[in-house]
């Protein structure tokens, strides 16, 4: 199975998606931050399947983030999440660089098909997961 990058500041969530991933047979490196993530990233030479990154974090966004990613190592997917619109507003511009934006919240299921479709290459026309809550 695949090798995944996780970067979410809120614990929660980061527990949650790594649970999640781990079901399927991936294994997960959690961070707190785009930064701590950042560091990983290099220090295991971009050795990842995939990176699964939220947009707004402390310390280094998942924008920013993903920039460096993209740039050092173009070869790893990038898949962000966000549950704020103006974020994934944001996102789009870096349409040549991700695969997706996943919205916030979602479910177990859902969650687990968008880094399945990542990591296979699968594009979809519309939104991964579209928002629950207007």
């Amino acid at each position: 199975m695949a090798h995944i990058l996780l970067a979410e500041d809120d614990e929660a969530v980061r527990s949650f998606v790594k649970r999640a991933l781990e079901l399927d047979g991936h294994t997960v490196t959690a961070q707190e931050d785009g930064a701590a993530a950042s560091e990983t990233l290099a220090r295991e030479n971009g050795r990842f399947d995939l990176i699964l990154s939220d947009i707004k974090m402390p310390i280094m966004d998942g924008i920013a983030f993903a920039l460096i990613a993209a740039r050092d190592f173009p070869q790893v997917p990038i898949l962000l999440m966000t549950g704020f619109a103006d974020q994934r507003e944001r996102a789009n511009g870096l349409d040549a660089l991700i695969h997706d934006v996943v919205t916030k919240p979602f479910s177990l299921a859902e969650i687990r098909r968008a880094v399945h479709d990542a990591l296979n290459g699968i594009l979809r026309e519309e939104p991964t997961v579209l928002r629950r809550y207007a």
